[in-house]
This record gives structure tokens, C-alpha cells and sequence, in this order.
């Protein structure tokens, strides 16, 4: 069928409305990875708007010279790597079971589970239980207690219940596998959208994460990145890493170089990770959104 006068005018104002978008997203971006490199001086006065002015790569130099921000970087990844490792496994090990007919109770348990997305103990009582149990000051308080999440859970059985036919777990059974077998051969190999989607999910939450560190952990070699931006941007420390200036104004000109420098060095991992996973990515919410 073609397309009628009013199809081709939607199509039009659609576009506009997607290149307008695209623009407000992508400029703030742009402006930040541009004024990261440019003259503090051209950034302070106005004259960047979009391409880089007096190209300077002194704000990343005093970033990967400053101790802190690499130690924090180093544990942030630890972090994130440990804790999504733990946030999957534990994801597909409460959905599979809950995804399956055969699982007696499962209705029992999921209410349950979606029980604590409303209500829970609180920060006070949580933190009693971490000190309780000894892990006050380390990593496990921050992937432990957040091992995993109900909602992630919820859409993972989803996924697993309208997208992988049970017949075929038949099928699987009846050939000898057990049901560990048929999680690690059969569900897996199917479900890599849904694994990458989860994935993501939880990489990006773990990487931005600061409220937890900030409540257990007292050691500062310990802190991962986002408390160290904290104290950078936050406390105004990027003026001491910007000391070698001459004077104050030019200390508060490269302290704001540095502070962009810092941003683009925070969000350069999440930005390179999703495009790896950006097929499966689609693919797993498209599929969430229409068989949830």
C-alpha cells in the first residue's frame, strides 16, 4: 500500500521531533567532551559551543596524576564486575525456577518477593545486619545486600515463561538432561538478550552506586569512584588539583577543565560497554515490552 498524504506529513514531523530530541541528548554530551580538551579560558568566557577551542589536554593529566581517582576507578570496576557477576547468577537462578510449571509454590513466592519492592526493614536496621555480620568496610556491603533485585527477577521469568517453550524443557527431559542441564544448555543459550538487558542494567547501577559506600565504608583506599567525584565535585578539591596555577582565577578555570575531564573518564566504560551489548539489548526489552 502506499503511503498516503498524511503518513508522509506524520513520518515529517515524527523525524523532526526524533532530530530535535536527538539533539538535546547528544549536545550536553558533546559540549562536555569537548570542553574537557579545550582552553579553560574560551570555556569560561563563552566562546565553546560546540567543537573544541585551543585544544588542551591539561585536565586529563592532572585526573590520571591524582592517586585518588585511580584507586577509585580500579575499585569501581572490581565492584562492578564482582557485583554484576553475583546480580546475574542470582537473577537467573530465582527466575528460572519461578518461570517453570512444575514449581510448586512459586506463585507463594513471588508474591513474597514483590512484597519487599513496597516494603523493608529500612537504612538503620539493613546497616545493623551488615555490621552484625562482619562485612562493615569491605565490598561485600555494597554487592551483597543489593544481590538482586525483584523487578529484574520478574522480567527474567517473564522472559524465560513466553519466550522459551516449556515443550521444548520437555523435549530436553526426555532426552536425560536434569534441570541444571537444561538452565546451562538449553535456557542460557536462548535467553542472551534477557542476559545481556540484565547485565547493563545492573553494570550501569553498580557503576553509578555512592550511597552505599558512602554509609559502610570508612577506608578511603576502598572508595570507589563515584565517592571520589563526590568529594571532587562536591567539596571543590579541584582547585587544590589545580594548585600549580598562577593564580585563583586560573585555579577555578582549570578546576572546571578538570571537572569534565573527570566526567568523560567516569561515563567512558558504560559508553563503551553498551555498544557490545546494544543487539541483545534491543532485542531483550523489545521482547519484555511486548510479552510483559
Amino acid at each position: 500500500m502506499g503511503e498516503t498524504r498524511g503518513d508522509k506529513l506524520f513520518a515529517i514531523v515524527n523525524n523532526f521531533i526524533l532530530i530535535v530530541i536527538l539533539a538535546i541528548v547528544l549536545y550536553p554530551l558533546v559540549f562536555v567532551l569537548s570542553a574537557s580538551i579545550s582552553n579553560p579560558l574560551a570555556v569560561s568566557r563563552g566562546e565553546l559551543w560546540l567543537w573544541p577551542k585551543d585544544i588542551s589536554f591539561a585536565g586529563y593529566q592532572k585526573v590520571f596524576q591524582n592517586k585518588d581517582i585511580l584507586i577509585g576507578y580500579g575499585n569501581t570496576i572490581l565492584y562492578a564486575v564482582i557485583g554484576t557477576a553475583i546480580n546475574v547468577v542470582m537473577t537467573i537462578l530465582a527466575a528460572y525456577p519461578l518461570s517453570r510449571k512444575d514449581f510448586a509454590g512459586r506463585n507463594v513466592i513471588m508474591i513474597m518477593m514483590v512484597f519487599t519492592m513496597f516494603f523493608s526493614g529500612g537504612m538503620i536496621p539493613t546497616y545493623l545486619i551488615i555490621k552484625k555480620l562482619g562485612m562493615l568496610n569491605s565490598m561485600w556491603a555494597l554487592v551483597i545486600p543489593n544481590a538482586v533485585a525483584v523487578w529484574n527477577i520478574i522480567i527474567m521469568r517473564t522472559f524465560f515463561r513466553e519466550n522459551v517453550p516449556y515443550e521444548v524443557q520437555e523435549a530436553a527431559m526426555i532426552d536425560g538432561c536434569s534441570k541444571t542441564q537444561i538452565l546451562l544448555r538449553v535456557m542460557l543459550p536462548l535467553s542472551l538478550p534477557i542476559i545481556a538487558v540484565m547485565t547493563l542494567f545492573y553494570c550501569v547501577d553498580h557503576w553509578n552506586s555512592y550511597f552505599s559506600a558512602l554509609i559502610y565504608l570508612t577506608d578511603r583506599g576502598k572508595f570507589p569512584l563515584q565517592l571520589v567525584l563526590r568529594e571532587i565535585l562536591i567539596q571543590n578539591q579541584m582547585d587544590k588539583m589545580a594548585g600549580s596555577a598562577s593564580s585563583l582565577s586560573e585555579q577555578i578555570m582549570y578546576g572546571q577543565q578538570i571537572k569534565y575531564a573527570v566526567v568523560i573518564v567516569a561515563n567512558l566504560p558504560v559508553f563503551l560497554l553498551y555498544p557490545f551489548l546494544q543487539r541483545y539489548f534491543v532485542q531483550g526489552m523489545t521482547i519484555g515490552a511486548i510479552k510483559g
